[in-house]
Order: C-alpha cells, then structure tokens, then sequence
C-alpha cells in the first residue's frame, strides 16, 4: 500500500495553519509552485509594461479599444489554435508548443522591434491627421499608430489568459487528486504569488533606478525593456523544464500521479472534440454556465475600476514611462505581499473550514464595496479638492494612491480566493468538461469578461467623441454595480451545482473502490 492510499491525517498546531503538507507531497507540490511562479512572475511583468507602454502613448482610453476588437478576437483565434494543438500533439508537447512562441516574441520585441520603431510605426503627422479627419475613431487609430505597443499588450493578456487560467490550472487539476486540492491550492496561490513579491522590485528597478546608472543620452527605457525581457525569456525557459522533470520524476510514479485512481479503470481513449463540440459541452452544462459568469463578472469589474486608476496615474507620472513603471511595479509588490500574508493567515484556512459558497461570495463582496468606493472618490473629485488641500494633497494624488490600495486589495482577495473557489467548481466534473471546456470557459469567458467592461468604456468614448475616461465615469459605476450584484447571484447558484457534482463524484469513487 502506497502513502497515498492511506487516509490523510490532521495537521495540528502552527503547520495546520500554514503548511498542511505531507513531506512526501513536497516532490509533486513543488514543482507545480515553481511552475506557477514563473509563469505568474512573466505574467505580472509583462502586465506592468503594456499599460506603460499603452497609457503613455495613446492614453488609458486605448485600452477599451484593445481589450474589445483586439485581445478577444485574438483569445478566440488562440483557442482554435489551441484544440488543434490538443487533437495533434500530446499533453506535454501541447505546453512547450504555446509558450515558445511567446517566449520568441517577447524576446524580439525588447532586442529588436522597440529599437527600430522609427521605422516600424507610422509618422506623428500621418496620426494627427487622421485624428483630425476621424475624432471619433481616435481609439482605433491609436491602435494603428502604436501598433507594436498594441501587438505587445494583445500577447501580454493572452499569456495571462492560456499561461494561468488554462495550462497551468488544468495541468493543476489534471495531477492534484481531489482530496489534495484543498491543502494545495490555497498554497499553490500564496507560493505564486511570491512572484509578484519578486517581480515587484524587479520592475521598480529595472524602471526607475536603471535611470542612474545609464550613461547621460542613453535611453534608459530601452535598456529596461532589455532586461524585463531577458528575465521573461529566463522564467519561461525555467517553467519548461521543470515542467518536463515533473514528467519523468514525478507523474511515473503513482504514490503522486495515478490516471485511473480518479476516473476508475482505465477506459478506451475517446476522440477529442472539435471546438464547436466544446461549445455545445459549455451550453449543455449549468456549471459551466456559470463558471463562464463568474470569470466575466470579474473581468468586467476589475476592468471598469482599473481604467479610471490608470488614467490617474498617467495624470500622476505626466507621461514618464519609468515612473509610471516604478508605479506599477509598487502595485505588484504589494499585491505579492498582501497575497502571501492574507494567504497564509486567512485565505487558506477559509477554503478549507468554510462551505464553497461562503469563500467564492467574498471577492464579489469586497470588489463592490471597494470598486464602489473609488468611483465615488473620482465622481466627488471637485468636492473633495478643499479638504485635501488641507494635507498638502491634490485630488488625482490622492485617487492614484487610493486607487492603488484598492486595487492591491482586489487582486489579492482574488488570487487567494476567487481563483482556487473557481477551480475548485471544475473537480468534481467530468474529464471533457475540464478540457476543452476550460478552455472554451477560461480564455474566451475570461476575454470576453474583459472585454464586456471594455466595450461599454469604448462606445461611450466614441459616443461622446473624447479620449477622457473620466468623463464617462458616471455611467460606468452604474455598469459597474450591475454587474457585481449579478456576480453575487450567481455564485448562489453555482455553489448548489458544485454540492451536487462533489456528492456524485464521491459515490462514483467509492462504488469504484468497492468494485
């Protein structure tokens, strides 16, 4: 009898608290953390340049447009590409095939486009003419006059969108067993998010004090993209192979990776399904359904808040790239941190004393109360003007800054809560559903949650022919609260789907065990 068939026992005492991890568990859940922290170390910076690159050239305005016509046809284009890599390669080569690719472009954009863009992108005065001729239109041809930024920001949301929400979560809950996912995944979120504890400062340095130690005439940003870039092309490398020791070190062995324990005897090997088929699964199944809701009600919130900081920000740095860098990079340093703490003291615990629904209902709540609360601060910017002059402040300083804590907050409640609570919802189902279905659901719902905030922002810029986001601000905080009412509803919902589909997985595995 292996260690893994023996029941597992309770974890007292500080470890209880903070590392309910069996010794003999370290080979298998080691490596997935790694994997997961160079991913979301990429991730995170790669997140940190495209908005300076994109807010300091075309305006936060831009954004809406990218996120609408650019990054989601691009999502979905990524997921065809995608379930034919799936029906052609292997599990393991699927990997290496989607994040080469990346790591290629990355690399050539720091070494080679960024240092010609003189000859790549289009002159000022072809620009200002078009603004001229077409004003309401100005977000496309932004895009089209930065087009190199524009392709960067595309590839940098997809990474987060196949990189973490698909080939590391679905090889996550292809290996961890059912009952390990709750000791592992409130960890596996707190050990990646390290990253953003490392990428934080990588960022901040690389931005701001690079500047001091470049000799006077030298572009100090292009020598930061060098090395934002080589540390990506690193992470991503590092990623791969431990992702091919995992294969031949650790899934060889059944004490931490049986593929029949979890789905009983071992059954003939079924075609994969076309995308269209994988549709048609998503329609077919409630939980998906509102798995789907879920992932696009957060991405419409955090985009309509996020918008309407960046902008106050960029007012903030007035246009210095590096400082607007530096900025970010303080964002993901504390974000790690703030991750890592609530992680180890609360989040873990949560997932594992509390019913499913209680922990899925607190990052909708806290997004609400504290998105709500900065729009708020933005709509009374005027009123609050004399009392901030009282300390020495101005309005956007104190927006940027405040903004920055509530958005450390939301991005912190979700890596600790909302991600592990949502992937938690895809166990119990079956092995189709977690497959292609993910797929479908985590790139294209995750895109088109985004985008869904992106789309109202942007038909409000056309609408009132401006590049001024806060101008729109009043609509959007109505849109806003919408959609964080429905996200609540849904997630009662869904915790009475995933009641169900855990009750019936148990009594397929013990009917199992006993056959």
């Amino acid at each position: 009898m292996s260690k893994s068939d023996n029941p597992t026992p309770e974890f007292t005492g500080l470890r209880a608290q903070l590392w309910p991890i069996h010794n003999y568990e370290l080979k298998k859940f080691i490596p997935l953390g790694i994997i997961m922290f160079c991913l979301l170390f990429n991730y995170t910076v790669l997140r940190d340049t495209k908005d300076s690159l994109v807010v300091n050239s075309a305006g936060a305005g831009a954004i809406t447009f990218l996120k609408s016509y650019c990054v989601t046809p691009a999502a979905v284009l990524f997921v065809i590409l995608y379930a034919k890599l799936t029906n052609a390669l292997s599990r393991e080569n699927v990997f290496y095939a989607v994040v080469t690719p990346f790591i290629v472009f990355f690399a050539a954009f720091g070494f080679l486009i960024y240092p010609n863009l003189h000859l790549l992108h289009p002159s000022q005065e072809a620009v200002q003419a078009l603004h001229a001729a077409y004003p309401a239109l100005g977000g496309f041809i932004d895009i089209y006059a930065y087009w190199a930024f524009s392709l960067f920001y595309v590839l940098s949301e997809i990474w987060g969108s196949a990189m973490i929400a698909l080939m590391f979560w679905q090889f996550a809950n292809h290996v961890v067993r059912l009952r390990e996912s709750k000791r592992f995944y409130g960890l596996f979120a707190v050990i990646g998010n390290a990253a953003l504890v490392v990428s934080g400062p990588t960022v901040m340095f690389c931005s701001e004090n690079i500047k001091h130690m470049v000799s006077p005439g030298t572009d100090a940003w292009q020598i930061t993209l060098y090395l934002l870039m080589s540390a990506v092309v690193v992470m991503g490398l590092i990623a791969m192979y431990v992702y091919r020791w995992m294969h031949t070190e650790v899934l060889t062995n059944k004490v931490y990776f049986n593929p029949e324990e979890e789905g009983g005897p071992k059954k003939k090997k079924k075609e994969k399904p076309g995308l269209a088929e994988s549709f048609k699964i998503i329609l077919k199944s409630p939980e998906l359904g509102l798995i789907a809701l879920l992932i696009m009600a957060y991405g419409v919130t955090i985009n309509l808040v996020e918008v309407q900081w960046k902008n106050q920000l960029k007012l903030f740095c007035s246009g210095d790239k590096g400082l607007f860098n530096y900025y970010m990079g303080i964002l993901s340093t504390s974000t790690g941190i703030f991750t890592i703490l609530f992680g180890l003291t609360v989040g873990s615990n949560i997932l594992r004393k509390v019913s499913w629904a209680k922990a899925a209902m607190i990052t909708p709540l806290v997004i609400l109360v504290a998105g709500g609360a900065f729009f708020c601060l933005i709509l009374a910017e005027g009123l609050m003007e004399p009392i901030l002059q009282i300390f020495s402040t101005h309005a956007v300083a104190a927006a940027m800054f405040i903004g920055l804590g509530i958005v450390v907050i939301s991005k912190a409640i979700k890596y600790i809560l909302f991600d592990p609570t949502k992937e938690m919802a895809y166990i119990p189902l079956d092995d189709e559903l977690k497959t292609k279905g993910k797929a479908a659901v985590d790139v294209i719902g995750g895109r088109a949650g985004k985008a869904g905030g992106a789309l109202v922002q942007s038909w409000l810029l056309i609408a009132f022919a401006t590049k001024d986001v806060v101008s729109i601000a009043p609509v959007t905080f109505v849109v806003f609260a919408v959609i964080a009412v429905a996200w609540l509803y849904a997630v009662k919902a869904l915790s009475v789907k995933v009641t169900a589909a855990t009750a019936k997985k148990k009594l397929e595995q013990e009917s199992i065990a006993v056959s």
